[in-house]
């Protein structure tokens, strides 16, 4: 048997072993990743039913209903709508992973005169 044979003999299984290592890190990534892109969407999501609360109220609508129904059913059930100087939507990002909080976000929007061209 050769020096270099015998060399890679020792090293079987070390892919499996570093794999195994690296498979927590890539799920804590992941998780991250996926939390930050359903916090994005749980603000955009707020600030677009703060527009449609703040275009209801300029033009004598009901403006926290119409933010209410612009937002996404999950994001509906516990939104927090304050109208007094413009709009203001907040709502609760799910959390992907139990026992870890909710993200909060807030979006406020509101019309003047000179804002609605």
């Amino acid at each position: 048997m050769t020096r270099a044979a015998r060399r890679s003999r020792g090293e079987d299984g070390q892919a499996s072993v570093e794999l195994v290592a690296v498979i927590p890190v890539l799920l804590v990534v992941t998780l991250a990743a996926a939390q930050l892109a359903i916090a994005g969407y749980a603000l955009w999501s707020a600030g677009a039913a703060a527009r449609a609360g703040a275009r209801a109220g300029y033009v004598g609508g009901d403006a926290e209903a119409a933010a209410r129904h612009s937002l996404p059913a999950p994001l509906r059930h516990r939104a927090h709508v304050k109208e007094s100087d413009g709009v203001e939507v907040r709502v609760r990002a799910p959390s992907l992973v139990p026992g870890i909080p909710a993200v909060p976000v807030t979006a406020r929007a509101g019309l003047d005169a000179g804002d609605g061209s």
